[in-house]
């Protein structure tokens, strides 16, 4: 059966369903050996949890929804360095390879676009469905030396935290 997602904007009360699609969509990392288990009190997932909470009160975060499942993916945005940003990208295990990722980067594009002139973001490029998910869309690898303060500092919190530190890169899209 064929599922139509839509998009909603995320009300600043869903934190919970946020981390519930986030936490879901870890599960396709596992096997990788891309394994995040840190505390609730950990600093990086208390930096995390309140720039997520920041977007929401802000307007920008969106879900992709099943009408009958609710939430499926999440789409975390903001700014970084003044520009917009992606802060994070998830989408259910179950529901991967569905055309919900697209779903959520077309409509994170959207937003970036009325924003500034482009869209940055960070994830891990070893990962065969990473980098070249955003690659066929657009986005360009941005080398370590053109990265401005924030992004450095983003991208140096995620190496000293997660693991294949060495695999954390900066990508950009910039508007057409």
């Amino acid at each position: 059966m064929e599922h139509a997602f839509t998009i909603r904007s995320a009300r600043p009360d869903e934190l919970a369903t946020v981390l519930a699609v986030d936490e879901d969509a870890g599960r396709r990392y596992a096997p990788a050996g891309v394994v995040i288990d840190l505390p609730p009190h950990h600093p990086f997932i208390v930096g995390e949890r309140a720039r997520w909470s920041f977007s929401l009160r802000s307007g920008d975060v969106f879900f992709a929804e099943d009408a009958a499942v609710g939430p499926v993916g999440v789409a975390v945005l903001g700014r970084l360095d003044g520009e917009p940003y992606l802060d994070q990208l998830s989408v259910r295990l179950e529901y991967g390879r569905r055309g919900v990722g697209s779903l959520l980067l077309q409509q994170a594009v959207s937003w970036a676009s009325a924003r500034g002139s482009g869209l940055w973001l960070n994830t891990y490029g070893h990962l065969p469905w990473n980098r070249p998910f955003y690659e066929r869309r657009g986005f360009v690898l941005v080398e370590e030396q053109a990265w401005k303060p924030g992004m450095q500092a983003v991208v140096a919190e995620q190496r000293a935290t997660l693991p294949f530190p060495e695999q954390r890169v900066v990508m950009f899209r910039p508007d057409r």
